[in-house]
């Protein structure tokens, strides 16, 4: 734990950085991209979520990429503006724009899964630690064409692949503790991997 003085010093630029992320990571880009598309509002199709694997349903496999990219990019933007003041900056805009993403206020705390921004965060954080959470995946995605599936088992995976490869205790908490958001907004899923209901990639989705 820090010192009182450097709390107490700290606390206003980290509330900075956390508000900063969140703004960032708030941005519906999925919900944007499709309306621009021609597509309509995206939160009425498939599964209902703004993230890439709902916008894959409409058909476009390029506004999907584009989706995934941005939503990663929050993540990764967000980590790498905070790093210019420091690490700790770094990790508390990350988490800022994954709760952003998850809880954006412009659509009233009902936003995305939040697998991109989490894995761009992480990319930003340590680019060879978050490259191995995206080959593992990739990996799992194409064994199982399970995209949920492919999400939790890589999350869950992520503190422990982060202790090994970069051996930071700090970077492995903020795995798990975003691993555990990702968790959660995943409930559903869950539910219907355990069913055999949930949508493999690739066929339509089951609404939530």
């Amino acid at each position: 734990m820090p010192d009182p003085i450097s709390w107490a010093f700290a606390w206003p630029y980290l509330l900075a950085a956390l508000l900063g992320g969140y703004l960032l990571g708030s941005i519906p880009f999925g919900l944007v991209l499709t309306r621009i598309a021609g597509f309509g509002d995206v939160r009425k199709i498939g599964s209902g979520n703004i993230g890439a694997t709902n916008v894959l349903r409409t058909g476009s496999k390029p506004l999907a990429a584009l989706t995934l990219l941005l939503d990663g990019g929050k993540g990764t933007a967000a980590v790498l503006i905070g790093a210019v003041w420091g690490p700790d900056m770094a990790l508390t805009a990350g988490f800022g724009a994954v709760t952003g993403h998850l809880f954006p206020i412009w659509l009233r705390f009902r936003g995305g899964k939040g697998v991109a921004t989490t894995i761009g965060a992480l990319l930003g954080a340590a680019w060879l630690f978050g490259l191995a959470v995206c080959v593992l995946w990739l990996l799992i995605a194409a064994t199982t064409r399970y995209s949920s599936l492919a999400a939790l088992l890589s999350l869950a995976a992520s503190p422990l692949l982060a202790w090994a490869i970069t051996g930071d205790l700090q970077l492995a908490q903020f795995a798990a503790i975003l691993a555990v958001l990702v968790w959660l907004r995943h409930l559903e899923n869950i539910g219907r991997l355990l069913r055999g209901t949930e949508s493999k990639i690739g066929r339509s989705a089951e609404p939530n």
